[in-house]
């Protein structure tokens, strides 16, 4: 198969960049502004400008102008539905890093389940993986990979 041909390797050049998941995650916390970004993360203003930019460009964020009374315009970034996608992505590197790098006392966040209706549980979620067929509790033994549609084959 052709190496080149990867949709995670496409996926990491979208947001494989540090800051790039980070604001994303920040995104998906609420923030919209660039000082919401900008206070949340502790990044530089020339690189957090950057990184917006390019998550705009790759349909991850949408830029929304708004106006303060006597201000200028100014923009606001919200996730796009590609953008929105990424949240099981996020919670699985979270979960990741918990399992196997938080500090002694435990994860410094834990992701709940809550609704705006106000029926959600509060109990912790977790990602699980799942087949097509509904069999969850896979062991790693029993998950490959195999060409897909678009698989392209390198000539011999």
């Amino acid at each position: 198969m052709d190496p080149a041909n990867c949709s995670m390797a496409r996926a990491l050049s979208v947001v494989g960049e540090r800051w790039s998941l980070l604001i994303v995650r920040e995104a998906l916390d609420g923030a919209s502004r660039f000082g919401d970004f900008r206070a949340r993360l502790g990044i530089a203003s020339n690189l957090l400008s950057t990184r917006l930019d390019s998550l705009v460009a790759a349909g991850v964020l949408q830029r929304v102008p708004y106006r303060e009374p006597g201000d200028r315009e100014r923009f606001e970034y919200r996730l796009t539905e590609k953008g929105t996608d990424l949240r099981p992505t996020v919670i699985a590197l979270l979960e990741w890093g918990d399992k196997y790098l938080a500090d002694e006392q435990g994860p410094s966040v834990v992701v709940r389940h809550h609704s705006p209706e106000g029926a959600g549980c509060d109990e912790p979620v977790a990602l699980v993986l799942q087949c097509a067929a509904g069999h969850t509790d896979l062991p790693p033994a029993s998950v490959y990979r195999s060409p897909g549609p678009g698989a392209h084959f390198l000539p011999a």
